[in-house]
């Protein structure tokens, strides 16, 4: 056999590839990209059918030189780049730049395991053109859009603005969600609350109806009316509904759900996800047993599990939990909308592979998101949860009280894992009370009235867009696809058209100045309809079923009209500064607000002259035990919020978490407070050798080892009321 060239994206990836394969096989990186549209000219031909003009990035020549040398060298070169319409394109470069390809040369690797890419580099086939020309077309889409834009922007409002395609639909979404809070008018309504003495504890219920209609209380005249009218009456039971209700388990993750999920149980934004979803992908060694590929490809919207892959996991579910826990037949479930589908859904690549088993070789952060994939797979796959649901009618009058109870029958798949979900209120700013247990009662029993209790609520207006909210509202709308739903959320927050505050986005003035004027001047780029819908024509360029050239062109020609009329009749935008009140210490003149790629800062107002800056100082309302100064908000480089002392560099209190006025009984130092994921708060200590610290690091060791037992009870704490 002769010598083979394999040519991948990562060097982790090839470094995986290459020990997986034998001494006649030579596995070399291309470090992602190697051509490119130029970035000092537009680089399409609008006049020639929009034919692109490709060039060498800067800095990989000496890479694409080794790799044509290395060709010459082998018998035969397979390109391996990532399997998606982007690394589609990565090996379409590549076969043009080097002279001895043959014309089957692609392999595809969805799972990097020694079984999988031995099968791979034996079936390589043709490049797919429908999906270089579907990529070729949306990045050609985007740099008109980009550079056609961006000038605009400078000249109707200031200098170094950029727009584009995809983003700025996301930048309009957050905008007008910022519309719809500060449009948003709350209005009042009570709730009434009962609890009723019965045997065997109290009966906690809520008026459900009122003369037989959804109960609807709008003021507390009309709530004190209700209480003074049901005193007067017997509280009976009027009926008493039982049910068995089954719960199914969740699809295996996508992109979205994966970023969506990781997000909310741990925090991870979702360029992080995906930067951890990558290693997890490419490999990790594991002492012995190698380097080895834990999860399948991570950009992915199919939620496809391969049968041979659903009959191991019936089979590990038989042996971990039982032949009750495995469905009566393997579950298939329904992706949302139009999919590629070209992978399967993100999965470990081998299920008895548990997550508990490899920890030691793993980050805290590649443990945690591993085992999320890990326990949402196995729980896909797993028997539905039976839950005993019963409904209490209490009849008071014209008024009826409602009584839900829940106990889980059966966890099934919560024995294992339970999806997470967004920390938002009921649309009608209600509370989701937990349930258990209702007492034993019968049919047509009175009962007496414990109390009575009325709670004033206001409706709340919609929440603004954490992460995850973001990228499920994009996927929902189509706006977007798997592997741009990170880089959107980077660059709008790049821009500055948005910050990210308390995890939740906020939309800038410029922001809000940018999305107007595409509003006025160019509806259809900043109308979500319309990018969902070129979206769905990009995907048909895929799948073969439309002319990439024509659908460029249905999109520029209305476009260039839109350009040359808003360069004529749009205003120009003149942006007020925002003033802190506060002057230039150096040149006295006052000081504004700028918006920088960490958030706010202070610069003076009498710039190009005048080049001062500096950071705006929060104060956090506590004072430092350390040396009675004040303990003051700051950001580090990378953006992230700290707290340190306003006598710095003399003090050197610092800590991430909110400092609170009480100290550490182990080690004498400033306690602060921490916001868990549940939004319950707990005091820690910022110093990493205080005894308390090791302690609490011995006892989250210890508690990796509960039982699943253990686990399904605490499942079933978790059960809201679902009406």
């Amino acid at each position: 056999m002769g010598k083979t060239l394999i040519i991948v994206e990562s060097p982790t990836k090839a470094k995986t590839i290459g020990k997986y394969l034998g001494a006649n096989y030579t596995v070399l990186s291309s470090m992602g990209h190697v051509r490119d549209l130029p970035k000092s000219s537009l680089g399409v031909d609008v006049e020639s059918e929009f034919e692109p003009h490709y060039i060498t990035i800067r800095g990989k020549g000496d890479i694409l030189k080794n790799l044509r040398s290395e060709a010459k060298k082998a018998d035969r070169v397979l390109l391996a780049s990532d399997p998606d319409r982007e690394g589609e394109m990565i090996a379409f470069h590549l076969k043009g730049y080097l002279d001895n390809v043959d014309e089957k040369c692609r392999v595809e690797f969805h799972e990097i395991t020694k079984d999988a890419v031995k099968k791979a580099v034996k079936a390589p086939h043709e490049l797919d053109m429908d999906r270089i020309y579907a990529q070729q077309a949306r990045r050609i889409l985007d740099r008109l859009v980009g550079y056609k834009l961006s000038p605009l922007l400078w000249v109707k409002v200031k200098k170094g603005l950029s727009a584009g395609r995809v983003q700025s639909v996301a930048v309009r979404m957050i905008c007008d969600r910022e519309a719809e809070i500060n449009a948003f008018v709350p209005e009042e309504y009570w709730t009434l609350g009962l609890s009723l003495q019965t045997g065997g504890g109290p009966l906690n219920a809520q008026l459900a109806r009122i003369d037989d209609k959804p109960a609807h209380i709008p003021d507390q005249q009309t709530v004190e009316r209700i209480m003074a009218e049901s005193r007067r009456e017997p509280y009976r039971i009027a009926k008493i509904t039982k049910k068995e209700r089954k719960r199914n388990p969740v699809a295996p993750f996508t992109t979205s759900s994966m970023q969506q999920e990781a997000y909310r149980k741990h925090g991870l934004l979702t360029k992080k996800t995906m930067q951890i979803a990558q290693q997890l992908f490419e490999g990790i060694s594991l002492g012995k047993q190698g380097v080895v590929g834990l999860i399948t490809y991570m950009r992915t919207d199919s939620t496809r599990i391969a049968p041979e892959v659903q009959q191991a996991a019936r089979e590990f579910i038989v042996s971990q939990y039982g032949e009750d826990y495995v469905p009566e037949k393997p579950r298939v479930f329904q992706s949302k909308g139009k999919i590629q589908d070209a992978h399967e859904a993100i999965r470990p690549t081998d299920v008895s592979r548990r997550p508990a088993d490899i920890r030691q070789f793993l980050t805290p952060q590649q443990y945690k998101l591993y085992k999320l994939i890990w326990e949402r797979f196995v729980a896909s796959q797993m028997a539905s949860a039976v839950i005993d649901t019963t409904t209490v009618d209490i009849a008071n009058g014209r008024y009826t009280f409602r009584a839900n109870g829940s106990v889980i029958h059966f966890p099934g798949f919560m024995q294992l894992y339970i999806e997470g979900r967004d920390d938002v209120e009921d649309k009608d700013g209600g509370e989701r009370d937990e349930l258990g247990l209702l007492p034993e009662v019968a049919e047509g029993q009175q009962l007496a009235a414990e109390k009575l209790e009325p709670k004033q609520h206001f409706t709340a207006p919609p929440p603004r867009y954490t992460e995850a909210m973001l990228v499920k509202t994009l996927e929902e709308k189509g706006i977007g696809r798997p592997s741009t739903y990170a880089p959107i959320v980077d660059t709008i927050l790049g821009r500055g058209y948005v910050v990210r505050e308390e995890k939740h986005f906020y939309s800038t003035e410029l922001g809000m100045v940018v999305v107007n004027l595409l509003k006025e001047g160019f509806p259809d780029i900043i109308d979500i309809g319309f990018t969902a819908g070129l979206e769905e024509r990009l995907d048909d360029v895929e799948e073969g079923k439309r002319n990439w050239r024509q659908t460029v062109s249905e999109f520029y020609q209305p476009f260039a009209e839109e350009l040359a009329k808003a360069e004529a009749e749009l205003e120009k935008v003149d942006l007020e500064p925002e003033y802190s009140g506060e002057n230039c210490e150096l040149c006295g003149k006052p000081m504004i607000y700028k918006l920088g790629r960490y958030g706010k800062f202070l610069a003076c107002s009498g710039f190009p002259e005048c080049r001062n800056t500096k950071p705006i100082v929060i104060s956090a309302g506590v004072k430092c035990l350390a040396c009675g100064g004040e303990i003051i908000q700051r950001k580090s480089r990378g953006g992230r919020v700290f707290y340190g002392c306003s006598n710095y560099p003399q003090c050197k209190f610092v800590s991430w978490d909110k400092p609170i006025e009480e100290a550490c009984p182990e080690c004498g130092k400033q306690l602060a407070e921490r916001t868990l994921h549940s939004g319950q708060t707990q005091k820690v200590c910022p110093n990493a050798d205080c005894p308390s610290n090791a302690n609490k690091k011995k006892r989250k060791k210890a508690s990796a080892d509960v039982s699943m037992q253990k686990a399904a009870q605490q499942a079933a704490k978790k059960i809201k009321k679902e009406s």
